[in-house]
């Protein structure tokens, strides 16, 4: 299972030479390669209520959890490209971690769009937390995926966000969001989605302020699901927006050169930045790999202000006040998972 990492980290100007000059190009064709479909669990909406404002107190001095429409979310603050989160709601985990650890595959890049036509899903929705196309900008970036297809027109309000300028050292750097033009609907080598049909409904509202406990907003929510249901997994996508405070966010810079070997090399080569709110976040969480390599929690956030990037959890917890809406999955479909695989890499 950990031969490639093994083989990267022991003869690394030989991993480099076998991934960093991908042949191709080219998106993958989903049609060559393997995508299951599994089930979640999907205990009643009310029951989830009940549970999470139950467990959340002890991690949050104030917390608001129901059963609710969305708002409008592709109004400000929110400014997703549709008006809700439901629908034939599924979780979509494409590649992993081991695609850029310990040396990055280039070759895996994944059309959102053309996924959606595989999946045959019209109207769909994909939001969520990957890695970013790097050919569009030439470097390696954050991915906050915000794409919806209706009638086979793309709606791309999907930002990346890049370690600025590019080749900083750590703690001297920058970052720049933009957002992709509508005919730029890939992702690169990892990638954490809600696919829905956008469409407003009922979802799971959580409103919490003020932390009191050591989890991030998210790592809260998981951990009680699953300190609940055990060995059912259950997942939720969505959204929640920092409505005050501020967070650590990461933004990773271009491709090592060098393997990073453990999660203390992948530290050292992240930038780490302090970002203030407002914040949209988007991405997805379950409570079990469920036998299928799972990303288990990963969201990301851009903000009209330019701030953007792979959530961490909040710096200032006496002022820190979430708003989420998760739609509650029925399935996970794991795309192109890693033949060869390791746990790096995945706060």
């Amino acid at each position: 299972m950990f031969a490639n990492l093994l083989l990267a980290c022991m003869s690394v100007a030989a991993a480099n030479a076998a991934t960093l000059y991908a042949p191709s190009m080219s998106s993958v064709d989903y049609s060559k390669v393997p995508i299951v479909e599994k089930p979640l669990y999907q205990p009643p909406l009310q029951e989830v209520v009940d549970v999470l404002s139950n467990g959340l107190t002890s991690t949050f001095a104030e917390v608001e959890v129901s059963v609710a429409e969305t708002p409008d979310l592709t109004q400000s603050p929110y400014n997703l490209t549709a008006p809700g989160l439901t629908g034939n709601a599924k979780l979509v985990e494409i590649g992993g971690p081991p695609y850029l650890l310990p040396l990055v595959q280039r070759d895996k890049l994944y059309d959102l769009a053309a996924l959606a036509r595989h999946l045959r899903r019209s109207p769909a929705l994909l939001a969520g937390a990957g890695a970013g196309p790097w050919p569009h900008i030439g470097v390696n970036c954050e991915g906050i995926i915000n794409l919806s297809i209706r009638d086979g027109v793309v709606e791309q309000g999907t930002r990346i966000v890049s370690v600025e300028p590019v080749g900083a050292a750590k703690g001297h750097s920058g970052y720049l969001q933009r957002r992709l033009p509508g005919n730029e609907t890939r992702t690169a080598l990892l990638g954490n989605y809600l696919l829905s049909e956008g469409r407003p409904g009922k979802v799971i509202k959580v409103v919490a302020k003020k932390r009191i406990g050591p989890s991030n907003f998210i790592t809260a929510i998981r951990e009680t699901l699953k300190n609940h249901y055990g060995d059912k997994v259950v997942g939720l996508g969505g959204m929640f927006m920092l409505q005050a405070g501020k967070v650590k966010f990461h933004v990773m810079p271009d491709f090592s050169s060098t393997a990073l070997c453990s999660d203390a090399d992948v530290d050292t080569w992240l930038h780490y930045f302090e970002m203030h709110a407002p914040i949209t976040n988007v991405g997805t969480l379950v409570t079990g790999d469920h036998g299928l390599d799972l990303r288990v929690q990963h969201f990301h956030g851009f903000s009209e202000h330019g701030a953007g990037g792979h959530y961490h959890y909040d710096t200032t917890p006496d002022a820190v006040h979430y708003e989420g809406y998760f739609a509650l999955a029925e399935a996970i479909i794991r795309v192109d998972a890693p033949q060869d695989t390791h746990v790096i890499g995945r706060d």
